[in-house]
């Protein structure tokens, strides 16, 4: 743990919402620290898998020696979070993806990726979502969004969509001390999933 035992939070800081999510981690009163580098990596207690491009993201982890010390850590028990492409990569398996896709692995899920379709077919609408500090409603942002097509029998379903074609498609998991969405919390100003994220890291 970090200094005064308040957790610093790391929020993987080479594609994607990283503004968002650390704007997030501070309003719930924890330090959150971008992360680009291994050393940097070493200095945090959880993560932060931001939206973006998970084939871009992918490479860019390679590129920065990063993919395998976070494999390293996740397989160790860190706690980690990842919304829409960081879903995708702390998948175990991706469906759709590029012939390169690299993740980081660890959450015991098969993804679908850009399953809701193209960037004309993003949407917002609310969800129910287990496990928040109340029962209000969470409005929910998918752009280009995966969903959980299966998950083993460790993961809890912690959200579904409940209308349209795709009623019924899980967009939010948890397994031990991993979190994903298929959607963007960053982005509606409402950090109760950050907050949960949080809790997790604190126990």
């Amino acid at each position: 743990m970090s200094l005064l035992g308040a957790p610093r939070v790391g929020v993987l800081a080479l594609q994607g919402d990283v503004r968002e999510h650390v704007a997030a981690l501070e309003s719930v009163g924890v330090q959150a620290t971008r992360v680009r580098r291994a050393s940097e990596l070493d200095q945090v207690d959880a993560m932060v898998i931001p939206g973006g491009e998970s084939t871009t993201i992918g490479k860019l982890l390679v590129t920065f020696d990063l993919l395998e010390p976070l494999r390293k850590r996740v397989r160790a028990g860190m706690a980690a979070y990842g919304s829409c492409a960081g879903m995708i990569l702390l998948a175990d398996r991706v469906l759709d993806g590029t012939a390169d896709q690299v993740g980081i692995g660890g959450l015991d899920i098969t993804v679908r990726r850009n399953a809701f379709g193209r960037q004309v077919d993003s949407f917002e609408g609310d969800i129910a979502f287990s496990d928040l500090s109340d029962d209000a409603p969470l409005h929910a942002v998918f752009i280009r969004a995966p969903w959980v097509e299966e998950f083993g029998a460790g993961v809890q379903a912690l959200a579904r969509v409940e209308d349209g074609q795709a009623a019924g498609k899980v967009v939010a998991v948890r397994q031990g001390p991993l979190l994903a969405t298929s959607f963007h919390p960053e982005l509606t100003g409402d950090n109760r999933i950050h907050e949960l994220f949080v809790r997790m890291v604190n126990r």
